[in-house]
């Protein structure tokens, strides 16, 4: 989708989102103490870093805890409410305010973190060449049960072969996957760390 689509469709998701957004923000006062958001540094287009904004879903300082960044099935450092909103992506609805401020696109890759694309081969920073989404190719095509290497393949197909028609395609098939939940965690870096 062009940039003003974009901002058409994260306005128009955050005014429909926000009375979940504010049931949410007090859910998660309420459970446990910390600040409502997360926000945690992600590479964007071009590999220009930003802050992904994200609804607190894990216990204050979990990256020290445990295994560190990498989220697994059953992590005891995700609280009661962080369940409920990593089971439908709730999570991510704080994502539109970074549609609006233009580091995310409403479809793209995931944006991940620096340690990762320091790893990329030329080939793989391909996926660095549109803005990273909220949702995207390799999300509806097995999400975090697929391989890092198989996420970032299905990645740079996407952005070989982008177009409108294919981003409405990924948004129908986004739907169907928040409504099964199939493959939201994985043992390896988890993409949609939310601490």
């Amino acid at each position: 989708m062009n940039r003003a689509l974009d901002v058409i469709v994260a306005a128009a998701a955050l005014l429909v989102s926000s009375p979940v957004l504010l049931a949410a923000a007090i859910a998660i006062r309420l459970d446990s103490p910390g600040p409502v958001f997360y926000r945690h540094a992600r590479v964007g287009r071009h590999g220009v870093p930003f802050e992904l904004w994200k609804l607190r879903t894990m216990v204050v300082g979990a990256e020290h805890q445990g295994a560190g960044l990498y989220i697994e099935d059953r992590d005891p450092r995700i609280t009661r409410v962080g369940w409920l909103l990593r089971r439908f992506s709730l999570d991510e609805l704080p994502n539109l305010f970074n549609v609006l401020q233009g580091d995310l696109a409403v479809v793209g890759p995931r944006p991940t973190v620096s340690v990762q694309v320091d790893r990329y081969t030329p080939h793989q920073r391909r996926r660095l060449e549109v803005r990273p989404g909220i949702t995207g190719w390799a999300q509806v095509n097995g999400r975090a049960s697929l391989s890092w290497p198989e996420r970032i393949e299905l990645d740079v197909w996407y952005v070989e072969h982008r177009s409108l028609a294919l981003d409405l395609r990924i948004l129908g098939r986004t739907v169907k996957l928040l409504a099964t939940g199939k493959g939201l965690y994985s043992s390896e870096l988890e993409q949609g760390w939310g601490g």
